[in-house]
């Protein structure tokens, strides 16, 4: 089935655009890129430039062809790479890009550590690299591969003919690893890492084992001897030569190539040409760009990928991380490094904004009604304005009959105004939605998701809350991970239909047996929001309000209201606990 939907979308993808790729052989993706046949070359290859199609193509590829994780029982042997490569100081590159970029594609990584060098956004030192012990590099391969179930090696810098012998013995002793070779001779920033004595053991040994190799444009010159590599013809002439010094697969990467609009890289596997074009970024943050593809492609193979689609998928990721990264500022040097888990300037720009769960935030807890809204004229952001101003702690999002986009957007927009104040912002129900506008957390019933489950996506800086009626619900929600419980109905109320009241005796049993802070819930308002705070439960926090705020002409002025009746009631309480 995936594989005739896989036909359905190229065949409409190829129809999408006019650009001309005279060097693509028809051959080449009628055979490898398009299942069906009698469509022109150019019109064939603008599939590459479809990021969206192309990736889901590319996971029903995945799902279809790739080897799983073998799962034993409660136990599973996860993707794994070996990494030999030099470590980098500043962190950009080398083993450290290795590490973030295969965590970042969900595989595991361990290493071998062939050089340690003094290097920054400056580039690298002066005698600034340390070469490791043959003897030791030996030892490092010995411990790993003798223990762990290694895929994929990925090799980057190897700075002596010694180290390139040890690799080369632990390779064979191990003849179903699959190899790519990033021949790290010289960094993106110019750098010579490796001499000239070891570009014979790379042409004559290395090269021959590795199932891909990955040189950029000055790599690619030196292992052909100073060959001038200027133009993308240039480029599938260096991939065909290198293939003929033994590796199954090479990609040279064009991301120096002069006067190109367009990051291109040619693939090429021995009979076929592919040519791969993604956006040009403007950046300066391209330091350890080589590491983090040729890792991703080692991740992707790891997974059991085929080779064209571990590399699609590989420079999607790195051209993702230097548009994210373009604007990161990391050092004084002309060179940056990537942010491989696109959260650096996410979290610098909400610093200070997201903040550890605090059960007081409770007191006032504002449920939204997008009906209410439209019957008083008002807007979402207006309403959540007014509610914060009247003195709500926290605001729940509940838009139960919203277009997911229109949501989206009423979240994103409700999210600066929580942020402006420092209120959180949770959403009812739909954890997509959370995602979506990177809102404080998310709010969840009985029949909806479960909180354990909700918390695996998410992550552990989330605010989660659960709708409970009894107390073995209330366990639950603490043993699933959740912060905090809404207890109720306690009141009959008109926001929710059939919706079983517990009354006052049932929202205190659940708060005398909760480990978690509770806010009441369902037919609060103005008049007996005291009677509820009353109720002698040190754990009960506050009450969550929806007609009581927002079905009324003033939102600020009932919410101002309802605040002070709030305080005293807690007032109140603090002197009977003290009496």
């Amino acid at each position: 089935m995936a594989s005739s939907l896989s036909a359905s979308l190229y065949s409409h993808v190829c129809l999408a655009r006019n650009e001309s790729f005279s060097r693509v052989p028809v051959k080449a993706l009628s055979r490898c890129l398009v299942p069906r046949k009698g469509l022109p070359a150019k019109r064939c290859f603008r599939i590459l430039y479809n990021r969206k199609i192309i990736g889901a193509v590319d996971s029903m590829v995945t799902r279809e062809d790739a080897t799983p994780a073998i799962n034993d029982g409660s136990k599973i042997r996860v993707p794994h790479v070996l990494t030999v490569a030099g470590s980098d100081s500043g962190g950009g590159a080398g083993i450290q890009a290795d590490l973030k970029a295969c965590a970042a594609r969900g595989v595991y990584c361990s290493t071998v550590i062939t050089a340690v060098t003094a290097q920054n956004t400056v580039g690298v030192q002066v005698a600034g690299v340390s070469v490791v012990s043959e003897e030791f590099v030996a030892e490092q391969l010995k411990s790993v591969l003798s223990d762990m179930h290694v895929d994929v090696v990925k090799t980057g810098m190897l700075p002596s003919v010694g180290i390139v012998k040890v690799l080369l013995h632990s390779l064979n002793e191990f003849p179903n690893l699959a190899l790519v070779v990033d021949p790290v001779m010289v960094s993106t920033s110019g750098d010579v890492l490796a001499g000239p004595s070891i570009i014979d053991v790379f042409r004559e040994e290395l090269l021959p084992r590795a199932d891909i190799l990955t040189p950029n444009l000055h790599e690619a010159s030196t292992l052909l001897g100073g060959k001038q590599i200027k133009t993308v013809g240039d480029m599938y002439q260096a991939a065909k030569l290198l293939h003929d010094m033994g590796p199954r697969n090479v990609l040279v990467k064009g991301g120096d190539l002069p006067d190109s609009f367009d990051a291109v890289d040619v693939l090429f596997d021995g009979e076929e040409f592919y040519e791969l074009r993604a956006a040009r970024v403007k950046t300066c943050n391209t330091h350890g760009t080589g590491c983090t593809l040729a890792s991703c492609i080692a991740a992707e193979l790891a997974k059991g990928s085929p080779i064209l689609s571990a590399v699609k998928v590989a420079k999607r990721f790195v051209e993702a991380t230097l548009d994210y990264s373009k604007e990161i500022v990391v050092g004084n040097g002309p060179q940056g490094p990537l942010d491989h888990f696109l959260r650096i300037k996410k979290d610098i720009q909400v610093s200070g904004k997201h903040w550890a769960f605090d059960p007081k935030s409770l007191v006032l807890y504002a449920v939204t009604d997008s009906g209410m809204n439209r019957n008083w004229g008002r807007s979402i952001m207006v309403a959540v304005k007014d509610a914060i101003e009247g003195g709500a702690t926290i605001v729940q999002l509940r838009e139960k009959d919203a277009e997911t986009g229109d949501f989206i957007e009423a979240a994103k927009s409700c999210m600066e105004v929580c942020r402006s104040y420092g209120v959180p912002l949770l959403i009812n129900d739909r954890v997509d939605v959370a995602l979506a506008c990177d809102a404080d957390g998310v709010h969840v019933g009985q029949s909806d998701m479960p909180a354990r489950l909700v918390r695996t996506i998410l992550g552990p800086d989330k605010i989660i809350g659960v709708s409970c009626k009894t107390p073995e619900q209330a366990h639950r929600a603490w043993v699933d991970g959740a912060d905090y419980i809404g207890c109720g109905g306690v009141y009959p109320t008109n926001t929710k239909a059939n919706n079983r009241t517990i009354g006052l005796d049932g929202l205190k049993a659940i708060c005398l047996t909760s480990k978690l802070p509770v806010v009441a819930i369902g037919g609060i308002g103005l008049l007996n929001a005291g009677t509820v705070m009353g109720i002698g439960a040190p754990n009960l926090e506050g009450v969550a309000v929806v007609s009581a705020i927002f079905d009324r002409e003033c939102i600020l002025e009932e919410a101002r209201k309802l605040r002070l009746v709030l305080e005293e009631a807690k007032h109140q309480s603090l002197i009977r606990e003290s009496a």
